[in-house]
């Protein structure tokens, strides 16, 4: 009788294990119809090491929280002062004629980009357009008749949907793996310019080399590109990040149209409202963008924005987080007047906005002054949760375009000194600055995890 219940009990369990094996997704067929489509991308540039941290002085808050997909070890430093690098990742046709999408980051300041087909055909790209903010790249190749995929909608997907990724991994070519959505919407602290990118969020595995590779739904449509992950060992840990191709693909549209991206700017420093916060400024609920700073002659300040103003819903859109208020922002066409409801003196109050483009140049909406031309955003220690020895200023933004951030200087770092002058809080900073000789080059030491190091700046660039 046992041996009869033990039977009964493992065909059961068989019977059920079966009937859940066969809900389960097939991407048999995605992935032999949408493979023809996507590319390998190698790409090769020179870069100057002269301002390159050697090895253990990278910053693992910075360094290591999102890593970039070049596919690559890091070489050894040779003596001189320039050398060859190569990277590579993936992409994705998106017309016959020869148009396709893949990451800035994989192909930004590339000599020459090869574009590699998966029956062996190899090409020479040309950059038709790219955009850092979003990291997205417009690549056309000289071919006709080429497969393409099909663009879906980001907008239509939901949290726990099933997802596909193409790409080549650790330059294994064209392989396949396959995940759920785990959020959408992220804003993500990668001490870069891409607070404009609402990610999506999968457990996708995702490896160097999948950067710039389509992310599909089960419809076998194009519903993200594979951008980022997050990662202390510098491999897929379960957590990976694609721009949604609604997004994407309204900045190809501007990049063929006006050659540039144009976003909504507001023009306004903001912080987290936090428990202590919310009881300070009379809210129940910690939530909103908490206005630090108003740019000057900004669309904030036109439009009677003033600091310690809460951001409850800007354009209709609740901002919940902090982070929401650049994604809902950056999304709105410039010049349009829109109306945001705010909490001043602890009573809500609708005030009318103008939205403003972003400037072109990005260091004009990083800092409130136009004297920081190296693109910094910088505080005393004193105010704030920094603790070190090291006198200095610290640094509480980068733009990632800018003269700081080509020399090395990062997002954490703390300055503590300028054309070889010490520096000892904002305003010597400030009045060093104003005096430096932008026709050459001059130094900056820095600290980062308490590791010294002088670079050099170059402001005639």
């Amino acid at each position: 009788m046992f041996g009869y219940k033990r039977f009964l009990f493992v065909a059961i369990f068989v019977a059920t294990g079966f009937v859940h094996a066969k809900d389960l997704p097939n991407f048999t067929d995605l992935a032999e119809e949408s493979s023809p489509a996507v590319v390998n991308i190698t790409s090769t540039k020179t870069v100057d090491i002269r301002n390159s941290f050697g090895g253990g002085f990278g910053d693992p808050r910075y360094d290591e929280f999102f890593e970039r997909f070049f596919g690559q070890p890091r070489p050894s430093v040779p003596r001189e002062n320039t050398r060859p690098v190569v990277s590579t990742g993936s992409g994705f046709i998106i017309s016959n004629d020869g148009y396709l999408l893949t990451n800035n980051h994989v192909v930004e300041g590339a000599d020459e980009i090869t574009v590699s087909l998966g029956d062996r055909r190899e090409f020479r790209a040309e950059v038709i357009g790219a955009d850092a903010r979003s990291d997205v790249a417009l690549l056309k190749i000289e071919a006709k008749n080429l497969p393409t995929l099909k663009i879906g909608s980001s907008k239509e997907l939901k949290v726990g949907e099933w997802v596909v990724a193409i790409g080549s991994p650790f330059q294994l070519r064209f392989s396949v793996t396959s995940g759920i959505v785990s959020a959408k919407g992220r804003s993500i602290p990668n001490g870069s310019d891409s607070t404009y990118v609402p990610f999506l969020q999968t457990d996708v595995a995702i490896n160097p080399g999948n950067s710039g590779g389509p992310l599909f739904n089960l419809e076998g449509e194009v519903i993200g590109i594979n951008s980022q992950i997050y990662t202390r060992s510098g491999g897929y840990m379960g957590v990976s990040f694609a721009i949604p191709i609604d997004y994407a693909m309204d900045v190809v549209d501007q990049l063929k149209e006006k050659g540039y991206v144009a976003r909504g700017w507001l023009g306004v420093s903001i912080q987290e409202v936090t428990s202590e916060l919310a009881e300070a400024l009379d809210m129940e609920v910690p939530k909103g963008a908490l206005i630090s700073q108003i740019i000057e002659d900004s669309p904030a300040e036109k439009s009677g924005l003033k600091e310690e103003d809460v951001i409850l819903f800007f354009d209709g859109e609740e901002i919940f987080y902090s982070s929401d208020l650049p994604l809902t922002v950056g999304a709105i066409k410039p010049n349009s007047r829109v109306n945001a409801m705010i909490l001043r003196d602890g009573k809500n109050k609708t005030i009318s906005v103008k939205v403003g483009e972003l400037p072109k140049d990005p260091s004009i909406a990083f800092n409130n002054t136009n004297e920081n031309i190296l693109g910094l955003l910088v505080e005393n220690q004193s105010n704030s949760s920094s603790k070190t020895s090291i006198s200095g200023v610290l640094v509480t933004g980068v733009d990632p375009e800018g003269v700081a951030y080509s020399s090395g200087i990062r997002q954490g770092d703390i300055i503590y000194s300028l054309g070889r002058t010490r520096i000892n809080n904002v305003e010597e900073f400030k009045e060093i600055l104003k005096s430096i000789d932008t026709e050459r080059n001059i130094t900056i030491g820095i600290a980062r995890n308490g590791i010294k190091r002088i670079l050099s700046l170059n402001l005639s660039k």
